[in-house]
């Protein structure tokens, strides 16, 4: 599939964020990355798995979501890593830039968040229920979310390696607060990092199942008028 590659800056209220967007040639949703505590929008798992999700046709957005000045704060300090509200703001705001900007065109957008990213992206979700259409967390700490996950109304899917002990754990808690729209699947012998061989492949197809299925059941619904 044809792909187009841009690096954008991404103004939200407090920061310009820079971004990559990965394009197909006729997006049917787009999908917006938060990475984990320590990582970066060149995280190579999850540039992984935009690669196959862009394969089956939807845009992706690699984001940072700290400022390089914050990032190299970050670094010394690690006191913004853990920051979920800020970090759920902004990816809130790109939510609305998506929406309103349409880099991808008007297409249903979901959220793929890893480690303290999905938490991130569980409270974006929860302030932006009608326009994020479905949320994936890979090995995320659904439990920083704190109050928000009993507001989440998008379809989420919990990905955890099946050797990720205390992880699982807090996606199995987590899974009872999100109630109807929460989905759990265990990858069997994977840890934290999904670097065992194969394990990583079965995040990025069922993340890609779960991003068709509802990003295109959104797209095909009567709009309401």
């Amino acid at each position: 599939m044809d792909e187009q590659r841009d690096t954008v800056t991404i103004a939200v209220r407090d920061a310009q964020l820079p971004a990559d967007l990965l394009l197909p040639a006729q997006p049917v949703g787009v999908v917006l990355f938060a990475h984990g505590s320590g990582s970066s929008r060149h995280s190579p798992r999850n540039v992984a798995v935009a690669r196959t999700l862009n394969s089956r046709g939807l845009a992706c957005v690699l984001v940072d979501l700290l400022t390089p000045g914050e990032e190299a704060l970050d670094t010394r300090t690690a006191e913004l890593r853990f920051d979920i509200g800020m970090l759920a703001s902004r990816l809130a705001g790109i939510v609305d830039w998506l929406a309103t900007e349409r880099p991808a065109g008007d297409v249903p957008i979901g959220l793929f968040g890893a480690s303290t990213g999905a938490a991130a992206a569980l409270v974006a979700a929860a302030s932006r229920a009608e326009r994020v259409s479905a949320v994936v967390s890979r090995g995320g700490r659904p439990d920083l979310a704190g109050t928000a996950l009993g507001h989440v109304r998008s379809p989420t899917l919990l990905l955890v390696g099946g050797l990720d002990e205390e992880v699982l754990t807090l996606n199995e808690r987590a899974l009872a607060e999100l109630g109807d729209v929460g989905e759990l699947w265990v990858v069997p012998g994977a840890t934290h990092l999904f670097e065992e061989p194969g394990t990583l492949d079965q995040v990025a197809e069922h993340a890609g199942a779960w991003f068709t299925t509802h990003l295109v059941r959104t797209a095909s619904a009567p709009r309401r008028t």
